[in-house]
């Protein structure tokens, strides 16, 4: 069996979400929301990035491909091959089978097939073309030799490694010998397959069906998993999902893909598409700075969707192998230069089924708009005034209406449905925004449009994606909550630390952010400093042992963190060259060679042995232009090392628009930059220079994305100097003081970040009312986007919580990355129980059975819990708290200074 790569896509389901599923990708890109929620997920291990997120999430699901009786001439271990190695040629595959009986050639297995994918992060395994030797057996007796070899092969690997998982590509004649060593089994084609020469698509014979009915009976004997692999042209979806449910039916798990593997198949079990393929130019503008980015991908993200940037200068992809995408962007803030090519390529989405959306612009001049009547559009520019609007949808005017002096195109189309259309002076329309048949567009001043530094949008992007796309309502896994309440954090960025202070309240920045702020707010703070700031090393020798001294008080305190602001604070991320960074765009300490370890890792360590070593640096806070390419992500992630920083939300009652919050973060050749939740105190002070008290603002940020949609946690972010001025300082403790009055749960930075990096990779399945979740880690909340929405206590067993907030229903979980099945059910449904609603503190361990719950908290603050309890039911505590009070028919619990507690809900 010979895999290449995958991408096929289906929406439905064909059984219980309950059944298990796999999925076999084999191509470069993996999609990790596509392939999360399976149980088995076969992947050629050389083209995954082990460094990547969702690897981790899912490594225990994941098994890394390895060809055992043959060897592919293409592959990079095959200069190690040695001719004597060699029984024959497989020339329908163009490889060499192999002998088993060499004990060289075991060992090169395992040395350099096996060992190498371990390191690298692989735990288990799948091992194809067991049955290759009978390409070279000519005697029974050469047969049954090498079948011993394969045997002794495969129990001497599970006894080397005993914790890995291993599925085998058929091996029927061995089963009874390596059936403890093995977990599942795999096969092709029970009802559809490939053969002859051009490895066409056939059917299979009932003759066939009934000899691997008798090699399925046997595996099946053994309690192992059967996985039957089938094989269709990939348009015929129709038929797959007929060939999966019969291959079901049999109590096998089912995966129908093309004959070249080189598409997303589909299996008992499928996940919901969730990404939003968005394309853009990014020949001026680097990503973080396209308004696809900066505008869009929240949109997306608050719906659960993630965007998927794609650069057209890299040529336009396959569109074959687009189906994981839920639907397509068209994002250029210029011209493409061939508009032939690129609507020839929309037109080629829009016949695969899938949605198709232009914003701003067509990406075509005018002059060469001819292309556009492959999708029924005719452009002209126009100097025609605008003398009525014939029809404006309720979705048009969301933050501001559009001008209605603006002179600009005449469009016409085949539309479903106007958003916007102007009646122009000569008697004819230009329609600016519709849906279509194929999604529709919305372009110049239907979109967005520029008043001074300000963009606000003209349509609401939320209903107009979610329609043109045919966007389904997700519950969506959400970082900005856990436990009902707003996530609270604080991270500083050490600039600063040794700035005199003005006045008569302490002498460096350092001590006055240590005594007037980490002493005196006892919530969790995140405190980074500069390598180059405060090292023997760095810029200030003379003063490192008195800045080393507050660093180490700071990180001595309980409810402070430490972190890393790296070590010379590069300016411009995206010129590092080569590992090297010219010293014009960072710091220059004497003697320094930069690189990105002496940069990124190097500090940790730092941190780690001279400043606080009882706890653990692990996160580095970009500096700069916080814009780090790949090169930066890559070494982050590869060391794992968190990261955060970038992103601008600076969103206030004189800008309260949607334009100024910023996404949760970015990907960047499949590596994530995490951003803050609101921006710092150098932007409200106009780059420090004033008015320094300007850092009071920020408040405005917290309440403008939290009402009416919670996008953001509070993120109190700032710098050391903002300990050097009065008026600073007490901007600071304005900040704080707002703050812990909020319903909140504190948590440290470095508990926010793994929670957006499982946003972006988790994956999950609907199948009606019932949802399957997967790769949700450190991300512990969903929410559901209605008021009153409800979930089956009983079915959904990791639900510990339902709080309901202006519009949201915010679903409390207790998992550490196990998938999670939640049923939604009408709100006055009589399946209702006792449910936690809030809680500022961590869920650390819960059990429930029909009658009980027991439910173990730990938070950084002192707790405050409260609970829904159905009639009858009594709820017991330990340790008391200080206050137990009833309102609002719910009960409250209130601790005087315990941070741990055990609550049993009792409704027997």
């Amino acid at each position: 069996m010979k895999f290449f790569i995958i991408l096929f896509f289906v929406t439905s389901l064909f059984a219980s979400l309950h059944e298990k599923s796999a999925m076999v990708y084999y191509g470069s890109e993996i999609s990790y929301p596509m392939v999360g929620i399976h149980d088995y997920i076969i992947v050629q291990p050389d083209n995954i990035d082990t460094n990547r997120h969702g690897f981790k999430l899912y490594r225990d699901k994941m098994y890394a491909y390895v060809s055992v009786g043959e060897v592919d001439k293409g592959i990079k271990e095959y200069s190690k091959v040695k001719k004597s190695w060699v029984l024959a040629n497989n020339k329908a595959w163009k490889s060499e089978v192999m002998d088993l009986k060499n004990p060289e050639y075991i060992k090169f297995l395992f040395d350099d097939m096996i060992e190498p994918k371990i390191k690298r992060g692989f735990k288990n395994f799948f091992f194809d073309t067991l049955d290759s030797y009978h390409l070279s057996s000519k005697t029974q007796q050469e047969r049954v030799a090498n079948e011993l070899a394969l045997v002794n092969f495969i129990n001497e690997f599970h006894k080397r490694y005993p914790k890995s998982k291993l599925i085998v590509n058929r091996g029927f004649e061995i089963i009874d010998k390596i059936h403890n060593s093995v977990d599942a089994v795999l096969f092709e084609s029970y009802y559809k397959g490939i053969g002859g020469k051009k490895l066409a698509y056939k059917d299979v014979s009932d003759n066939d069906r009934k000899w691997l009915d008798l090699q399925i009976n046997k595996i099946k004997s053994y309690n192992l998993d059967v996985i039957c692999v089938d094989y269709l042209k990939p348009n015929d979806t129709a038929k797959a999902k007929e060939v999966v449910k019969k291959i079901v039916k049999k109590g096998m798990i089912p995966y129908v893909s093309n004959r070249e593997l080189d598409i997303y198949g589909i299996s008992s079990k499928n996940a919901v598409k969730r990404e939003i393929f968005t394309l853009i130019n990014e020949t001026r503008l680097d990503r973080t700075l396209s308004s696809a980015h900066q505008y869009g991908a929240l949109v997306f993200e608050y719906m659960g969707y993630v965007q998927k940037l794609y650069d057209v200068n890299l040529g336009f992809p396959d569109v074959k192998k687009m189906g994981q995408y839920a639907g397509v962007v068209i994002w250029f803030q210029d011209y493409y230069k061939d508009p032939d090519k690129l609507i020839k390529w929309v037109k080629k989405l829009i016949d695969n089924d899938i949605k198709v959306v232009f914003v701003g612009n067509f990406g075509i001049n005018t002059k060469e708009s001819a292309s556009l009547k492959l999708l029924n559009i005719t452009l002209q520019n126009t100097s025609l005034p605008k003398i009525g609007v014939l029809h404006k949808d309720k979705m048009i005017g969301y933050e501001v209406d559009p001008p209605l002096s603006k002179i600009g195109l005449k469009v016409k189309a085949k539309i479903q449905k106007p958003l916007l259309e102007y009646q122009l002076s000569d008697g004819n329309t230009s329609t600016l925004s519709a849906f279509t048949s194929w999604g529709g567009y919305a372009i110049e001043d239907s979109f967005m449009i520029d008043i001074g530094n300000d963009n606000l949008w003209v349509i609401n992007p939320f209903e107009f994606f979610k329609q043109a796309l045919s966007l389904k309502d997700l519950i969506v896994p959400d970082v900005t909550t856990q436990n009902g309440k707003r996530l609270l954090f604080s991270h500083v960025d050490g600039d600063g630390m040794a700035n005199r202070v003005e006045g008569d309240f302490g002498y460096y920045s350092g001590d006055v952010i240590l005594n007037k702020i980490l002493k005196v707010y006892k919530i969790p703070h995140s405190v980074s400093v500069i390598g180059a700031e405060i090292s023997p090393k760095g810029l200030y020798p003379k003063l490192s042992p008195e800045l080393m001294s507050i660093a180490r008080q700071m990180y001595a305190l309980d409810n402070v963190e430490p972190a890393s602001h790296t070590f010379t604070h590069p300016f411009f991320w995206g010129k590092i060259k080569n590992d090297n960074l010219d010293e014009k765009y960072r710091l220059k300490p004497k003697g320094y060679k930069f690189s990105l370890e002496n940069e990124l890792k190097k500090p940790l360590d730092f941190i780690n042995e001279k400043l606080d070593p009882k706890h653990k640096a692990q996160t580095v806070y970009w500096s700069g232009d916080c814009i780090p390419r790949v090169n930066a992500l890559h070494y982050v992630h590869s060391h794992e090392i968190l990261n955060i920083n970038g992103g601008d939300t600076i969103i206030t009652k004189i800008s309260p628009w949607l334009s100024g919050v910023a996404p949760l973060g970015l990907q960047r050749g499949g590596y994530i930059q995490v951003y803050t939740g609101a921006q710092n105190e150098n932007v409200f002070t106009n780059d420090w220079l004033g008015p320094f008290w300007g850092f009071k603002r920020v408040t405005q940020t917290f309440a403008l994305t939290n009402s009416p949609r919670r996008f953001k946690p509070i993120d109190i972010y700032y710098h050391l100097y903002s300990g050097s001025k009065q008026a600073s300082l007490r901007a600071l403790e304005y900040v704080f003081d707002y703050a812990i009055k909020q319903d909140v749960m504190p948590i440290f930075t470095s508990e926010y970040i793994p929670k957006v990096m499982d946003f972006y990779c988790s994956s999950f399945a609907v199948d009606g009312n019932e949802w399957l979740f997967s790769g949700l880690k450190d991300l512990t909340t969903l929410r559901i986007e209605k008021s009153d929405a409800m979930v089956d206590l009983n079915f959904s067993k990791e639900v510990v919580g339902i709080k309901h907030f202006e519009n949201h229903t915010y679903i409390a979980l207790h998992n550490g990355g196990k998938d999670l099945y939640i049923k939604t059910i009408d709100k006055n449904s009589s399946k209702t129980a006792s449910y936690m609603i809030s809680s500022n503190g961590k869920i650390v361990d819960f059990k429930k059975d029909k009658n009980t719950q027991t439910i173990s908290f730990k938070g950084h603050v002192a707790l405050k819990l409260n609970f829904h309890l159905e009639k009858g039911c009594k709820l017991r505590t330990k340790p008391n708290p200080l206050k137990r009070y009833t309102k609002d028919g719910s009960l409250f619990l209130e601790y005087s200074k315990a941070k741990e507690a055990v609550v049993n809900i009792d409704c027997r």
